[in-house]
């Protein structure tokens, strides 16, 4: 083998493990570049909630102290108050955040905080020196004037860490597109360097990158969708609680004034329960938008089917809709029991929406191998299977959007919720389906 040949296969070898070297580094970033992505919007999403939404939670039950106490003109109502308002304040001062803008929206929560206080003292000072008058509206006035304008700027300081997110969020796309071009130029050389061997890189390697990459930039995606759908979830119901707390209190001093057996007294009764159902509809919507962490303990798999079962069966035996446990295998799970069985409920009460009348819903568990995360893991399925109508294609690409529904009076977030508590457990929410013959649901959860 003559010099000059020697050389130019030195070459061809040394370019071919130059681009394997180059394609595994490209490799092992993007996968770590995705990892970190993943911590850090969930870390980001979180964040952008916690303050705003512990600080609109103590504001409205102060506001309900306050409320309390004018209508009752009970101490304890003002003791409550004044403790709570104390541990808030001093809760204020103790944050630490990272940009001018949030210390600054957090400064000026302080001294409307302050304004707050003072207004609520002055509504102490005017019971207690009229203590036998009745409450008027006009005197919670300057005090309701204040709550908006706390509850205004913590929503303020959410959407400041929402700006903080959108940042990083292009910061990451960026990085991603520069993967994405390094790649192409690597296959590019890798293809001039010898065509066989480029076949089995870019079936071997490239090609489950390429994959991973998009998978990527459709998790970055979706994540701003679902933190933006969040966001306005969020501040609708912030904006909803607000005056919706107000009616509630002061329709329960007005039904104190009406004789029971009235039509007035009907009415009103009405009224409560239409303030429920609104309070339910805020409820899954902040659920949605901030769905809590699992306190995971050991259980058998079957035990939250069991309880499913005595609970829902008695009512569902009305329409002749008959829930049974088929004897399933021995296995164990880690889950949050509530949460879980919250999930199970709803899978089971759509299960019996589908069979409208007369039918069978069953509950099984079983055991099976599947991919969760990044390698191949022992499962335990829960399944929730009906005999109902089934489920249409064109309803089946929708199923898991955030407020689609086809019922009249559903809110479109249950299987929303469902799912994403399922997630939290490091599970997986699938079904399986057939028009006029039903349903299957499976909970995939990592076996104990």
């Amino acid at each position: 083998m003559s010099g000059p040949l020697k050389i130019r296969l030195a070459a061809f070898v040394l370019g071919i493990g130059l681009m394997v070297v180059l394609i595994a580094w490209t490799a092992h970033t993007s996968w770590s570049r995705t990892g970190e992505l993943r911590e850090r919007l969930d870390s980001v999403q979180l964040e952008s909630f916690r303050i705003a939404d512990h600080f609109q939670q103590t504001i409205l039950q102060l506001n309900n102290s306050v409320l309390r106490y004018g209508a009752y003109r009970d101490p304890k109502d003002w003791q409550q108050f004044g403790l709570a308002s104390t541990n808030l304040d001093r809760w204020i001062d103790e944050q630490s955040l990272p940009s001018e803008n949030e210390r600054r929206i957090l400064r000026q929560i302080n001294l409307a905080y302050d304004d707050y206080l003072l207004t609520a003292r002055q509504i102490d000072g005017k019971i207690r020196s009229n203590p036998q008058s009745a409450a008027r509206l006009s005197d919670f006035a300057d005090f309701e004037a204040q709550s908006r304008r706390v509850l205004s700027l913590a929503f303020e300081l959410a959407q400041a860490h929402r700006e903080s997110m959108g940042s990083f969020l292009a910061a990451s796309k960026r990085s991603l597109t520069y993967l994405r071009v390094l790649l192409l130029v690597s296959l590019t050389l890798l293809l001039i360097c010898g065509g066989g061997l480029a076949a089995v890189v870019y079936r071997e390697l490239v090609a489950p990158l390429q994959v991973k990459l998009i998978e990527s930039q459709a998790l970055v995606e979706r994540q701003e969708k679902l933190a933006s759908l969040g966001m306005l979830a969020a501040g609708v119901a912030h904006e909803i609680r607000n005056p919706l707390t107000a009616i509630k209190a002061w329709l329960f001093l007005q039904q104190k004034h009406l004789p029971p057996g009235t039509p007035e007294h009907g009415d009103a009764e009405i009224i409560a329960q239409e303030v429920t159902r609104l309070e339910r509809m805020v409820k899954d919507v902040l659920l949605f938008a901030k769905p809590s962490d699992p306190n995971l303990i050991t259980i058998n798999a079957e035990q939250p089917l069991r309880e499913v079962q005595s609970l829902l069966s008695p009512e569902l035996e009305k329409n002749a809709i008959h829930v049974s446990v088929e004897n399933s295998v021995a296995a164990h799970i880690r889950v949050d029991l509530p949460q879980i069985r919250q999930v199970l409920i709803n899978l089971v009460q759509n299960a019996a929406d589908s069979i409208g009348r007369q039918g069978d819903v069953t509950l099984r568990t079983r055991l099976d191998s599947k991919r969760l995360g990044d390698r191949l893991r022992e499962v335990v399925v829960l399944e929730v299977a009906d005999t109902g109508k089934g489920i249409s294609p064109e309803v089946a690409k929708r199923l898991f959007d955030p407020f689609f529904t086809t019922k009249e009076s559903g809110t479109g977030l249950g299987l929303s919720i469902a799912a994403r508590i399922v997630e939290k457990h490091g599970g997986a929410l699938q079904y399986q389906t057939q028009v006029n013959r039903g349903t299957t649901f499976g909970i995939v959860l990592p076996r104990a």
